[in-house]
């Protein structure tokens, strides 16, 4: 576990300015990815519990239209130059370095998760207990949106992402390890390639009971 998290987070440290200009301002051209975010953040608003964690939050983006949606929203990422970024970029907002299997976050206490493509870097014997800890951190009813790169296999297909390496997933194995996770998905969204390589991008939407 430690070396690929220490490969990811030394990646993501060396292109910070370039990923930051390339996908800050991204949904803006994605109406399908930004309005299942605030299908999420209206969910998490029925819920009364409006803390939630933007994981992998990268330069911060994502945390910020989570606040501009109404929700205490704070964000957490594994390099520490990301999280450096996304505090100058969004200083009113609060971010911390953290890695996604071991949240700082007390049990229980939050309304949502957003997972915006920052699993895709785990490894397939990982994904388990990084859900795991995923749901660890919700209220009851609250609500994790997952997106990741999609495969019509039947595996895990490990591919070179132009930062990491990364893994896309069958959505319905996917779904499977997050009720394994205690994660009852209830909507999924899959639509047109995201890349050269034919993967698709699928969010899904799962709730704790």
């Amino acid at each position: 576990m430690v070396d690929h998290q220490e490969q990811t987070r030394a990646a993501y440290d060396g292109v910070v300015e370039l990923y930051a200009s390339m996908f800050a301002n991204r949904l803006e051209t994605q109406p399908i990815a930004r309005n299942m975010i605030g299908t999420f953040a209206e969910l998490v608003r029925g819920t009364g519990t409006l803390r939630v964690a933007d994981v992998g939050c990268g330069p911060g983006h994502l945390t910020a239209m989570l606040h501009d949606l109404e929700l205490d929203a704070f964000g957490l990422d594994l390099s520490p130059a990301m999280v450096d970024h996304a505090r100058r970029a969004h200083p009113a907002l609060r971010f911390d370095e953290a890695r996604m299997e071991a949240l700082p976050v007390e049990d229980g206490v939050l309304g949502g998760v957003l997972a915006h493509y920052s699993m895709i870097h785990t490894p397939p014997g990982e994904l388990p207990a990084l859900l795991a800890e995923q749901a660890r951190v919700l209220a009851p009813g609250g609500l994790l949106l997952a997106s990741f790169f999609a495969t019509d296999g039947p595996e895990p297909v490990r591919f070179d992402h132009k930062v990491a390496p990364a893994y896309s997933w069958p959505v319905d194995l996917f779904a499977e390890l997050l009720a394994g996770a205690g994660l009852a998905a209830f909507a999924r969204l899959i639509h047109d390639p995201a890349s050269e390589r034919g993967f698709l991008d699928a969010h899904l939407l799962a709730r704790l009971p």
